[in-house]
């Protein structure tokens, strides 16, 4: 019984001391091996991009383009994870997550930003782009530098503008032709006063909703329709749940890319040059895979749906343009003399 209790004691001895001193120095053995590239990841840079849209998209697939041209630059020591379709953050809060410091890099339908200032609403006049080149030359041009100087002195740097294209109108009610087609009806708009006010004006409701309810307020028929990039009716399925697309092109879906101006202020000149390099790159590619991808998915679905589908003709596009020309005199004290000289310019045809 001695021999036993004597045997504890030994055993419990021999535990406590090496809890004491360290395992290592009763069973020594080899250090781990230096690991170089457990030392890169700690210097590593991480920029978390959120948006809402689906991959396939032009603005999911130009932030991937991004992400990549970022890695390659830099030699992997700067990492842009990429969260879409709204998985960490909805339309609705991203702008504020990007504030908080919650996410690196954004990039949010200009529409979203009128919270930050009300200018960024010039984008949403009806018919301000007559084409694509106006587009290109409203995003790169006075009013595209004029809108993202609104962002000096926020939380928020501005780097760059991308497209996705020109709006369209669906609905399960009739063939949308002329201005008092849609007089009635319910379609989800994004967080714009001004494109509140532009259904407002066609005597239509405009209900403000977050971009992926869209698909399950027209399936469950608590809306009538919606208003969209061909790309976007395409990867969310619209065309699945709506009777008719009209091709209106009465509004433009640009996109503001963005990233927190604390995250940017501390990196050094080299991380911030590789940046903007990746950027111009990818806003360049950006506006060709736009065109490209809302042309190929308009096939798609004219091939592979029922969809009745009704180009706005010329008659047609003017009478809309007159039922809507007052927004422009509405928004002109808001807006300033310089960014609604430059929206009339466009709208006529004149740059």
């Amino acid at each position: 019984m001695k021999k036993t209790i004597l045997l504890i004691l030994f055993l419990f001895t021999g535990i406590v001391t090496a809890i004491g001193f360290g395992f290592h120095h009763l069973f020594p053995f080899k250090e781990l091996p230096y690991d170089d590239d457990q030392e890169g990841l700690k210097d590593q840079v991480l920029i978390k991009f959120s948006h809402v849209v689906a991959e396939n998209t032009p603005k999911g697939l130009a932030v991937d383009r991004f992400a990549r041209l970022v890695e390659e630059k830099s030699d992997g020591k700067i990492k842009v994870a990429v969260f879409p379709n709204g998985s960490l953050y909805s339309d609705i809060e991203e702008v504020s997550a990007l504030e908080e410091g919650k996410v690196q890099m954004i990039a949010p339908a200009t529409s979203k930003l009128q919270m930050l200032s009300p200018k960024w609403g010039v984008l949403d006049l009806p018919f301000i782009f007559p084409n694509q080149e106006a587009a290109r030359y409203g995003l790169e041009g006075p009013i595209g530098r004029e809108l993202l100087q609104t962002l000096d002195g926020t939380d928020i740097k501005g780097l760059a503008l991308w497209s996705n294209g020109f709006k369209q109108l669906t609905t399960n009610e009739k063939v949308i032709k002329k201005p008092e087609d849609v007089s009635g009806q319910k379609f989800r708009i994004m967080q714009s006063p001004v494109l509140d006010a532009q259904f407002t004006m066609l005597r239509a409701d405009g209900i403000q909703h977050q971009f992926n309810d869209t698909y399950s307020l027209l399936d469950r028929k608590e809306i009538d329709g919606e208003e969209n990039t061909v790309s976007n009716i395409y990867s969310k399925g619209f065309y699945n749940v709506q009777q008719n697309m009209t091709i209106t092109n009465h509004g433009y879906l640009a996109y503001a890319v963005m990233i927190n101006r604390s995250f940017w202020d501390e990196q050094d000149e080299e991380t911030k040059n590789i940046i903007l390099e990746a950027m111009k790159e990818a806003t360049e590619w950006n506006e060709k895979q736009a065109l490209e991808k809302n042309k190929e998915q308009l096939q798609y679905i004219r091939e592979n749906s029922s969809m009745n589908i009704h180009t706005l003709t010329k008659k047609e596009r003017k009478e809309w343009l007159k039922a809507l020309s007052p927004l422009y005199k509405k928004y002109e004290e808001e807006f300033g003399p310089s960014l609604m000289k430059e929206a009339i310019k466009l709208r006529d045809g004149n740059f």
